[in-house]
């Protein structure tokens, strides 16, 4: 998994796997229609995710929608073109709206009060089933509260959604926000075919065991007709679960649940690679990407990472390698310089503001005992970037260092294997989903720093030869596996009546 306007694709929406999308922008309507786009009809295909792909701007004293980047929006949109859709979701902002239609697709705005994103999102969806979901980096909270509001707006998106599918529709909800709207939605309009996606990576069970309320949790998805997941153990670890905390029964990928059959698989997310190519192969990319390097001191080696500054990425660990690399003399500045993206994200829970803290004076640490002046041991920019210098950074670095500890996906790394057609090195984690397709970089065990050392360092040395035959090696993977092929398998796999 979210995807560029700013980055990183999903902002708060999804799958917080980063992605980018081209945006647009279209004036704010108050009702369902604009004023140049028909009524649509009852939609035949809703998709339903915690945010809209859009959010709401002023230009020149005019409200506007404007499209939000995101990998969701990016696989959706080629299977989207030419229905009858709708996008159900929260606007991300305190003002309410009405349904509204938006380059042909009805958007159905469900609203959420500040204090319910802060029990429901903030705290439920992020303090106990983000930590939780990933390996349990941090200890995940139980409060009773946020359970009855994550409760209560997981009703209000199904009682929405069920009020605007037309009959017989495809319903596609997305992520962990809203893993209990497959059953209830099922419960009020059993006529629709129901799918549910998890952005994130699911956990095994000695761990998923710990949530208070992991029953409801359960019966929630397998209110879906296909339930799918980033990476075949999460699909298992799911399977297993649902055997043991509910009735359903089966083997394989076909589950029996209360006289139904519930698919389980696995269908990875990829990214749109088109319009990244295109953007790194203009000229103007390429000369921002030229003057990047001119800027860091036209550097042996750029080292790039980019990453939402959260902790299940690791960012700490390849900073700490990166240290000890400098300590002992296996790399110096100013021949080897790093650049590290941190894009701001749930800054008010406190694990986050703990994070950046600690990132913060790790960098500080390195650009006071390695850095010169006027050329520092690392780069650091705390903020979002416009996608096309995102991507002129991508041109520009000979090495990514995307070393999650647990990660649904990451599209990061298939963004910088999309615009690098030339050369270039990817040290990825083996925690990363992406992990699974794209064997051909250089895969790390980040929980441990003399491996990721190793990495790191192999891929600094490695001949430009060895470069080339990896990065072709990982394109051919990313090319046979695009966004619209995900959501076409998924969409296919939906629809159709086959249960095996």
């Amino acid at each position: 998994m979210e995807p560029r306007a700013q980055w990183p694709g999903r902002s708060s929406q999804s799958a917080e796997d980063d992605a980018v999308a081209p945006s647009g922008v279209s004036p704010l309507v108050p009702g369902p229609n604009s004023a140049d786009t028909p009524q649509l009809d009852q939609p035949q295909l809703v998709v339903v995710a915690n945010r809209l792909p859009l959010r709401r701007t002023v230009a020149r004293g005019v409200e506007h929608w404007e499209r939000s980047p995101g990998g969701l929006v990016a696989g959706l949109a080629p299977v989207m073109a030419g229905r009858d859709c709708a996008w159900v979701g929260w606007t991300g902002d305190g003002n309410g709206s009405e349904p509204f239609v938006h380059d042909r697709i009805r958007f159905v705005p469900v609203e959420v009060t500040p204090s319910e994103v802060e029990e429901y999102y903030e705290g439920f969806s992020n303090r106990t089933l983000w930590p939780l979901y990933h390996d349990a980096i941090r200890t995940p909270e139980f409060q009773r509260s946020w359970w009855s509001t994550y409760v209560s707006v997981n009703q209000r998106f199904a009682d929405v959604t069920a009020q605007t599918a037309a009959p017989g529709a495809l319903v596609w909800i997305h992520d962990y926000q809203l893993q209990l709207v497959p059953g209830l939605l099922r419960q009020m309009r059993p006529d629709l075919r129901i799918g549910f996606f998890l952005h994130i990576s699911f956990p095994p069970q000695e761990l998923f065991m710990q949530l208070p309320w992991r029953k409801e949790i359960m019966e929630g998805i397998l209110g879906a007709d296909v339930v799918g997941f980033q990476v075949p153990i999460a699909a298992r670890n799911f399977s297993v679960l649902a055997k043991r905390l509910t009735s359903a029964q089966g083997r394989g990928s076909v589950l029996d649940f209360e006289n139904r059959q519930v698919k389980v698989g696995a269908f990875p997310v990829s990214i749109d690679v088109g319009s990244l190519e295109a953007i790194a192969r203009s000229d103007e990319t390429q000369l921002r990407a030229k003057e990047i390097r001119e800027q860091m001191g036209s550097p042996e080696t750029l080292i790039l990472g980019v990453d939402r500054l959260d902790y299940t990425k690791g960012i700490e660990a390849r900073l700490t390698a990166y240290k000890e690399m400098l300590f002992d003399g296996t790399i110096s500045v100013p021949e080897r310089v790093m650049v590290q993206i941190a894009v701001p994200t749930r800054d008010s829970v406190p694990a986050y503001m703990e994070q950046r803290l600690a990132i913060e004076r790790l960098i500080g640490e390195l650009n006071g005992d390695f850095g010169q002046m006027g050329s520092p041991a690392v780069h650091y920019l705390h903020r979002n970037l416009d996608i096309t210098e995102l991507v002129a950074l991508y041109c520009a670095a000979d090495i990514l260092l995307v070393t999650p500890y647990r990660d649904g996906m990451n599209l990061v790394v298939k963004e910088y294997v999309a615009c690098r057609t030339d050369s270039g090195a990817v040290v990825l984690s083996e925690f990363a989903g992406a992990a699974q397709s794209l064997t051909s970089a250089y895969l790390v065990n980040p929980h441990d720093v003399q491996q990721l050392k190793e990495g790191i360092l192999r891929a600094i040395v490695a001949p430009p030869g060895e470069r080339r035959q990896r990065m072709r090696a990982l394109r051919r993977s990313l090319l046979s596996w695009t966004a619209e092929d995900w959501a076409t398998a998924y969409l296919s796999s939906l629809t159709s009546t086959e249960t095996a």
